[in-house]
């Protein structure tokens, strides 16, 4: 059952969406973009073929056609939700400038166009969390070789000198990573939400460990499994189609790498608590996940009705909250904001230039809005509040250094 607050929240979108007239709705909407766009200019083309102008530039950012006299009220009933609606069906037409052009003026207005979501409290059992994955990371295999680097990194990229190529930049993230966990040859580890695999066949080839890697995707697994096999490191790498509630072995190091957005607030106590029971007394452990630098917010609605059902981007505070009964000490915490935007330019550049065969692995409403995903997610990255941490964990002081120096000098070391 929804709570009170969500119900009522619906059904003011539903009259929005539903009462106002066409032009009454685009009145207020212009009105509204009218006192939001601060800089740059928006040319909107409303349905009856009138031009509209806002913000102080002459030479405009950006320049829509909106096509359906509906759209100005379901924009103003969940702006997210109605600008990717639009976009994907088509009726939101983009005349001058790009998407991200367009999505970035959107990230510097989003505060005057909040949306009313609820933060997301529904449970998230296992049956739901792997539903939840299948909807996302099930899809074709060729589809995510159409952007991602050849290792099949889908997560925050590291470009430590900031002109680095999405392969050498996915590398040196691995090997960030890989300095945080202070490997040592023949050390146990966990892969929490091991996706594809490359992490943990790169600790397994180059630091000489065991690693046990957990997903709940079918196709992950299968070619997370096909490329140990490949590479020759049975068995010193076995991936499990398994949920992290599930394990019961005791690790020396456990990294997680974009899994921990799909955890759901209502189990960030539960997951900290299993890290902490999993991990050994002299372990350490590495999440790294997308947050937000802000308070505690509400979903975005378009990414979750499309594209991740169930995510939760939580904000630092809810992390640290829910870390501090658990046992685990906090012992080193990095942000990475503008290394996951500039990750998610590279994705979307490749995406548009592979993206007649991603129409024809697909059709033309699913390419819309995976162009919408990339290229609002790097808005969001660039001119929100969204960050990447890494946070590095433990259960004894001991288990790590009391200077960051290791992780340079190790860092170095394995970019040799």
């Amino acid at each position: 059952m929804r709570p009170l607050s969500t119900t009522v929240s619906l059904m003011i979108k539903e009259a929005l969406r539903s009462i106002l007239p066409d032009r009454t709705a685009f009145h207020l909407l212009a009105t509204a973009l009218g006192r939001a766009v601060q800089h740059g200019s928006l040319v909107v083309v409303d349905p009856w073929g009138q031009r509209h102008v806002f913000g102080p530039d002459d030479t405009p950012t950006a320049s829509i056609r909106l096509t359906d006299p509906r759209i100005p009220g379901r924009v103003l009933a969940d702006p997210m939700l109605g600008v990717g609606e639009a976009y994907m069906d088509g009726t939101l037409v983009l005349e001058q400038g790009s998407l991200r052009d367009f999505l970035m003026m959107g990230a510097s207005i989003a505060s005057d166009f909040a949306s009313p979501s609820q933060k997301p409290q529904r449970p998230n059992p296992v049956e739901r969390a792997r539903a939840n994955v299948a909807h996302h990371y099930d899809l074709s295999e060729e589809l995510y070789r159409l952007f991602l680097d050849p290792d099949l990194q889908y997560s925050c990229a590291y470009f430590q000198d900031g002109d680095e190529s999405l392969e050498l930049a996915q590398a040196k993230k691995k090997r960030h990573i890989a300095a945080k966990l202070r490997l040592e040859t023949g050390a146990r580890v966990l892969d929490i939400g091991s996706g594809w695999g490359g992490l943990a066949l790169e600790l397994a080839s180059r630091h000489g460990v065991e690693v046990d890697g957990l997903t709940l995707s079918q196709e992950q697994f299968k070619v997370a499994t096909a490329r140990v096999a490949d590479g020759g490191l049975e068995p010193h790498v076995r991936f499990h189609l398994r949920d992290y509630r599930h394990e019961t072995g005791v690790y020396d190091r456990i990294v997680s790498v974009g899994m921990f957005e799909h955890v759901g607030p209502t189990h960030y106590g539960e997951f900290f608590n299993i890290v902490h029971r999993l991990l050994a007394p002299d372990g350490l452990a590495v999440i790294h996940a997308i947050g937000r630098t802000g308070p505690p917010s509400g979903c975005d609605p378009w990414i979750e009705k499309y594209i991740f059902p169930g995510g939760y981007c939580p904000a630092l505070s809810e992390v640290f909250t829910a870390i501090e009964p658990s046992g685990l000490r906090v012992t080193d915490v990095e942000l990475l904001p503008l290394h996951y935007a500039e990750t998610l330019r590279c994705w979307s550049e490749r995406f548009r230039a592979h993206r007649a065969r991603a129409a024809e692995i697909y059709d033309e409403r699913f390419c819309r809005m995976w162009e919408f995903y990339l290229a609002a997610c790097e808005a969001a990255f660039r001119g929100g509040n969204m960050t990447v941490f890494q946070i590095q964990l433990t259960r004894s002081i001991k288990a790590s250094p009391p200077t960051r120096d290791y992780m340079i000098d190790e860092e170095r070391r394995l970019l040799v």
